[in-house]
């Protein structure tokens, strides 16, 4: 499940179902609105295989990486979220539900930084790889 933070725009909503990319919405689909951050990691255990993609830099941290869950921490303008969502689900590293698990990442305009669990470095990926 592709699950974004409440503070994505709708106009980027909007583009990311234009382009049949399936998603639910913290504070719209998913609990309640104004969710404290801190709740959002438990949110995450109970949810089956969800991939959270957050404006909030603090879920970038090698410590939150876990099997259940992926994070996202998406460091472009918030007019490019969708697209750099879309990106980064297409991309052959993260193409798939599984292999978006058990990470936590930053996507920027020059391509991925991300732990994986049971990693201890920072790995990298352009967009063309």
């Amino acid at each position: 499940m592709n699950l974004l933070d409440e503070n994505i725009r709708d106009d980027q909503r909007t583009l990311l179902r234009k382009w049949g990319i399936s998603f639910r919405q913290i504070g719209k689909e998913i609990s309640r609105s104004g969710i404290e951050d801190e709740n959002l990691i438990p949110l995450l255990h109970r949810l089956h295989r969800a991939t959270l993609f957050t404006e909030d830099q603090h879920f970038f941290k090698q410590a939150l990486c876990h099997p259940r869950f992926g994070l996202v921490y998406l460091d472009v303008r918030n007019v490019q979220v969708a697209e750099f969502i879309r990106r980064f689900i297409r991309h052959p590293a993260f193409d798939t539900q599984a292999k978006r698990l058990e990470i936590v990442a930053r996507v920027r305009v020059g391509g991925v930084q991300f732990w994986r669990k049971g990693r201890s470095l920072l790995q990298t990926m352009g967009w063309e790889e």
